[in-house]
C-alpha cells in the first residue's frame, strides 16, 4: 500500500522496503526544511548501510576524441560540425599520448566517449575505427580498464555498418573494452528527450542497449541529466526503469550489471539558447540537485549501492556535501573534461588525487581508491 506521509515514507525505506514511484515522488517534492532534513538523514543512513561509511573514488582520465557531431541536442554546448571553428579529431598519436600520461599519473581507467562523426571509419566501416581506438590504447596499455562507448555510440556504430547491437558490444568486447558508460540517459522520458535530445535513442532502445550489455558480460554506469524542463514525476519515472533494468539483470542471473548511479546537473551557461532560455538558469541549483541525490539513495539503493555526485557539475564543495545526501563515492580525478567544461561549468576539469583526499577527511571519513568495477586498489 502506498504512504503518502513523509515520516511514513521514510520509516518503510528504513525498513529495508523498496519505494513505490509515488512516494517518491513525495519526497522529491518537499520544501519545508524539517521534512528535507529527514529525507538527508534517512539517505545518510541507507547509504551507511548499502555501501559503509569508507567513500571511494578512482583514478580516472577522460578522453573525448572528438567533438564532430551529427546530432544537435538542446542543451550540447560541445558539438561542432566538421570544419567549424573549436571542432577538433584527435589522432592516433594524440589519443595516445594522452593514454600514456594517464598511467604515469596512476590512472587505472581511460573513460572514452565522443561526438557521433560521420567521417570517422576504417574503409567505408565504423565499427573497424572505434576497435583499433581500443586496441591502440590496449596494445599499449593492456592494464587500463577501457571504459568506453556509450549506448548511443552503440547505435550509431550498428546503424552506420548495418549490425546488430549485440554485434557491436561482442566486438568492442574482445578488441578490449571492459564497462560502458550509462550516459546519453538524460531522462528516460520520451516527452522530454522529444525537447532535449529529439535525434538521440529513444527510452526503450537506450534500455535495450544497456540490458544487452549486461547479459553479454559488460558492467555499465547509469546517470540522470537533472535540472532542466523535467518534473519531478518524470525524475521518478527514469529512477524506476534504472532500477527495474537491475531486477532485470539479477533476476535472469546476467553475468554484469549497473555499478553505479551518477546525477549529472544540467549546466547552461553556454548551452543553446532557446533551452538555456526556457530552463532560467546558468549553473546547477545545488539545493535540487541534493534532494534528488538523497531520494535517489532511498529509490535505488537496494539495487545500485553505489552512488556518485559530479565535482565538474556542482563543484568540489558541492561534490563533498553530496556525501552526507546519500552519496558514497567522489568519482574520479577525470584529468581533462571538455563535454561539461564547455557548457560553462565552474568544478574545473581535473581532480589531484590529494584534492579529494583531503575534502573526504574533512567530513571526518575515511577514503580509499577504487577501481572501475568498485574493487579495492591497494
Amino acid at each position: 500500500m502506498v504512504t503518502l506521509t513523509v515520516d511514513a515514507i521514510l520509516e518503510r525505506a528504513l525498513t529495508g522496503y523498496d519505494l513505490f514511484p509515488e512516494e517518491a515522488v513525495v519526497l522529491l517534492k518537499q520544501n519545508n526544511q524539517s521534512a528535507v532534513g529527514a529525507i538527508r538523514a534517512t539517505a545518510d543512513k541507507l547509504r551507511q548501510r548499502q555501501a559503509g561509511n569508507t567513500v571511494t573514488y578512482v583514478i580516472n582520465r577522460n578522453i573525448n576524441f572528438t567533438n564532430i557531431c551529427e546530432q544537435h541536442c538542446s542543451f550540447c554546448a560541445f558539438r561542432r560540425d566538421e570544419g567549424e571553428e573549436g571542432a577538433y579529431w584527435l589522432d592516433w598519436a594524440g589519443i595516445l599520448e594522452k593514454a600514456t600520461d594517464a598511467v604515469q599519473r596512476g590512472a587505472t581507467e581511460i573513460c572514452m566517449q565522443g561526438g557521433l562523426n560521420l567521417q570517422a571509419k576504417v574503409n567505408g566501416k565504423s565499427l573497424p575505427y572505434y576497435l583499433k581506438v581500443v586496441e591502440k590504447i590496449k596494445q599499449e596499455f593492456p592494464q587500463l580498464h577501457l571504459h568506453a562507448f556509450s549506448p548511443q555510440e552503440v547505435q550509431f556504430i550498428a546503424r552506420e555498418d548495418g549490425l546488430e547491437y549485440a554485434d557491436v558490444i561482442i566486438a568492442l568486447q574482445d578488441a578490449g573494452v571492459d564497462s560502458m558508460p550509462g550516459t546519453a540517459a538524460e531522462v528516460l522520458d520520451d516527452q522530454v528527450r522529444r525537447i532535449l535530445c529529439p535525434e538521440k535513442i529513444n527510452t526503450s532502445l537506450w534500455l535495450e542497449i544497456v540490458s544487452t550489455a549486461h547479459r553479454l558480460g559488460l558492467y555499465t554506469t547509469s546517470t540522470i541529466l537533472s535540472g532542466h524542463i523535467e518534473t519531478p514525476e518524470q525524475q521518478i519515472k527514469h529512477l524506476e526503469k534504472l532500477r527495474s533494468l537491475q531486477q532485470t539483470a539479477i533476476d535472469r542471473d546476467y553475468p554484469a550489471r549497473i555499478t553505479e548511479f551518477i546525477i549529472l546537473p544540467f549546466v547552461g551557461k553556454e548551452a543553446p539558447k532557446p533551452l538555456r532560455h526556457r530552463v532560467g538558469h546558468d549553473q546547477p541549483i545545488l539545493a535540487d540537485a541534493l534532494l534528488l541525490t538523497a531520494v535517489a539513495r532511498i529509490f535505488l539503493g537496494n539495487w545500485i549501492p553505489n552512488h556518485q555526485p559530479s565535482w565538474v557539475k556542482l563543484g568540489l564543495a558541492g561534490a563533498t556535501e553530496a556525501l552526507l545526501w546519500g552519496c558514497n563515492d567522489i568519482g574520479g580525478t577525470l584529468m581533462e573534461e571538455h563535454i561539461t567544461t564547455m557548457a560553462g561549468a565552474q568544478g574545473g576539469t581535473n581532480m589531484e588525487v590529494e584534492t579529494l583526499k583531503a575534502a573526504i577527511t574533512d567530513l571526518g571519513r575515511p577514503y580509499q581508491q577504487r577501481d572501475t568495477l568498485y574493487q579495492t586498489v591497494e
